[in-house]
């Protein structure tokens, strides 16, 4: 019997995303968004990881995110790692960090809050990075990772 492999190409330009842990790949697919790239997006989940047990990976052809994004795969995936890949070589490695202070990526989860009723964006002070506790800028309401809305 032949030795059946799966091959993946490498990828001349754009960005891998590695360590993303397993349970959150399909929220870092929404939250950037992915579906409406029109470039090769390839993914795996449940890959082997040491350090997390069960591991996924974004590789995406000719994309490259703003600080934004990052920002955004920091609060679902804190421990994720952005590689950019220029010529098929890694040109940068990016840690992604969760930042003291979030705006317009996170709905204030109390229906009272001026943002849920002005055009106001959103600002959180970030109290607890490990654990992703925020507060609301504007009316100071808690919240956490298991709670939190991204828009």
């Amino acid at each position: 019997m032949k030795d059946k492999k799966l091959e993946v190409s490498a990828l001349k330009d754009g960005t891998v995303i590695d360590h993303i842990p397993a349970d959150s790949l399909f929220k870092v697919l929404s939250i950037l968004s992915l579906q409406k790239i029109e470039g090769m997006i390839t993914f795996g989940t449940n890959l082997p990881s040491k350090r997390l047990g069960k591991k996924a990976i974004i590789k995406l052809s000719d994309v490259f995110f703003k600080d934004k994004d990052i920002n955004r795969i920091a609060l679902i995936a804190p421990d994720a790692k952005l590689n950019i890949i220029k010529d098929y070589q890694v040109i940068e490695k990016r840690i992604v960090q969760v930042p003291d202070e979030i705006t317009g990526i996170v709905k204030c989860v109390n229906p009272m809050c001026v943002t849920n009723h002005e055009k106001v964006p959103t600002r959180f002070h970030v109290l607890d990075k490990k654990q992703m506790k925020l507060r609301c800028h504007f009316c100071e309401k808690m919240t956490d990772k298991e709670h939190m809305q991204i828009l």
